[in-house]
């Protein structure tokens, strides 16, 4: 099969079996959520680790080895996750989208996935509707774009602006799946304790 008749097909697969009830966040409700998504025990272990991984590959290589080196790349990785929430929220509130993932909950594991998938291209509007999810895809590349910035000039590139963006964007697809089969893993776990 075509891959983009197969991406169709997934986009075209309604909303069904939403797990959590649908209330709008209001732009407060939005401005928290970014918070937590930035500066959350999660989003900072997230950095310390991309910060790890970019040392141990020593990029760029310009920052030096050592505590100096890593410094620099976690004081780059927090900073482009500041630009971020902070751009998914003026985006998210302006556009009245909801950032917010909504679990299926039901179905197998290829069903849920797509759900996931979904849910990482479209979000829900403030009314409950569906749309492209401009907010994620203008956060995810205006903050990589952005952070890139202070990269040395070898490196500030559009074409490594478009890889860290579509980097973050694959990171969403990742906590949507998280956040989808986590939930149901937790139960499993419990269960199996003496």
């Amino acid at each position: 099969m075509n891959s983009l008749f197969v991406f169709g097909i997934v986009l075209a697969i309604p909303l069904t079996g939403v797990a959590q009830p649908f209330t709008a966040l209001d732009v407060n409700g939005k401005l928290d959520y970014q918070i937590r998504q930035s500066v959350g025990p999660l989003a900072l272990l997230g950095d310390v680790a991309y910060a790890g991984i970019l040392q141990g590959l020593d990029k760029p290589k310009e920052w030096g080895e050592g505590g100096s080196g890593y410094g620099k790349r976690l004081g780059s990785t927090v900073a482009c996750s500041g630009i971020h929430s902070t751009l998914a929220f003026g985006l998210s509130s302006a556009l009245h989208e909801d950032p917010r993932y909504f679990r299926s909950g039901d179905g197998g594991f290829w069903h849920r996935t797509g759900h996931a998938f979904r849910g990482t291209i479209l979000t829900r509007t403030d009314r409950g509707t569906e749309t492209l999810s401009v907010w994620r895809l203008g956060s995810a590349y205006g903050a990589a774009y952005l952070s890139n910035q202070w990269y040395p000039s070898r490196l500030n590139t559009v074409g490594l602006g478009f890889s860290q963006g579509s980097l973050r964007f694959g990171f969403d697809l990742v906590r949507n799946m998280a956040s989808e089969f986590g939930p149901d893993l937790k139960r499993k776990l419990r269960r199996q304790r003496p």
